[in-house]
Formats: C-alpha cells, structure tokens, sequence
C-alpha cells in the first residue's frame, strides 16, 4: 500500500514538473514572438488581408455614393417662370434643332416646344415632359422613333436620351405625365399627324437618360 502511494506521488511530482516547464516555454515563447519579426509578419498578414476585405467592398460602396449623391445633386440653382427659355430640343435623326420654353400655353406653344411645368426640368431624375404643336415643331416626329436620340441642352447642360417607347395613346389619357424612376424624357404631340381639326389622340416618344455633361 506504502509502495503505490509513493508512486502516486511521484507520478504526481512528475506531473506538476512537466506544466510547470511547460508554462516557462510558453511565456518565454510569447515574449520572443513579441519582439522579433514573427509577430510583425503576422500582424502585417492579417492587415494585409483586412484590406483585401475592405477593398474587394470599396469599388460597391463608392459607385453607390456616385450614384447617391448623383441622384440627390441639384442641377439648376433656381427655377424658371413660365414662358421662360429653359434651352433647346437637338433631334439628330431630323437634324432638326427647336427651342424649349417653360410652359404648355399657346403663348409658349406658338414659339417652340413647350416644357409641362409640373414636371422635372431635362436631366433631372424623374419625367420631364415636352410638348409640340404637329403642324409646326413637330410636324416630322412621325419619323422619329424607338433607338433614336433626343439631345435637350439647358442652363445645367447637355442630356442625351435614347427612345425605349412609341406610344399612341387615347388625348384624354394622363400616363403620358406620371412620375419615372429614372431620368426620363417624354415628347409629345397631336395624332393622326394629318388629321383634319382637333386630334384624338397623342403620338408619345418615351427616353431615358443615356448620357449627360454638366456645366
């Protein structure tokens, strides 16, 4: 009985022996990894890769705050009275240039394009709608249609507009004017082009914005 205590506590000695060097290695471990180049190769590694992170997110997070502060930027410092020139109409496929003026009435009709001042001036985010007698700015829109583009210039700059949409809608019919959630551009005038009196229907050409250069 003697024998096996005395081997149990031996075996016990031994023990304590092994987690005490144990423990020694350990701390003087640490303390050379802390001062050599070990340890500043490790933290650099992890770095390294905390910024491989951090840049693989920064291409998404910056093209979202472009695009952010694109839609929230302010393009015209003030906006026009009716009757006003706010810039002009380019219809490359006609070659054909028009002036743009703030309103629908025919005071403005008569001398151009007219801009529906309930909507959003050109290049801004939303429907901006421009209007035009058949007879006169608009008497060849007819030959204008989906692939072709619209280049309005103004005060803010120049907007370019690529027609997605042909439309022949009923002249009592309001979509024409309905909010966009993208930078739109939607002329329109009086259909059949030929038709004798009041027309009964509107010709739509409907854009979105495809390029632009602010001034």
């Amino acid at each position: 009985m003697r024998t096996k205590r005395k081997k149990w506590r031996s075996q016990r000695q031994k023990h304590h022996v092994i987690l005490s060097v144990a423990a020694v290695i350990l701390v003087g471990f640490g303390i050379w990894f802390s001062t050599t180049n070990a340890y500043t190769f490790l933290k650099g590694y992890f770095l390294f890769q905390s910024a491989q992170i951090t840049s693989a997110e920064t291409p998404k997070k910056i093209k979202e705050n472009i695009q952010e502060e694109t839609k929230n930027k302010e393009l015209y410092s003030s906006r026009p009275n009716v009757g006003d020139n706010i810039g002009k109409l380019y219809i490359p496929k006609l070659e054909m240039e028009l002036p743009i003026y703030h309103g629908t009435n025919e005071d403005e009709l008569e001398k151009g394009i007219g801009h529906f001042a309930g909507s959003v001036l050109p290049g801004e985010r939303d429907n901006s709608v421009l209007s035009g007698h058949r007879d006169t700015v608009f008497r060849r829109l007819g030959e204008v249609g989906k692939g072709d583009l619209l280049v309005v210039t103004t005060s803010a700059g120049e907007f370019t507009y690529k027609i997605k949409n042909v439309r022949i809608v009923d002249k009592e019919d309001r979509s024409v004017i309905v909010p966009k959630p993208k930078a739109t551009l939607t002329v329109s005038t009086c259909y059949p082009f030929q038709y004798i009196g009041a027309a009964p229907e509107r010709y739509i050409l409907v854009s979105e914005l495809i390029d632009s250069t602010i001034y």
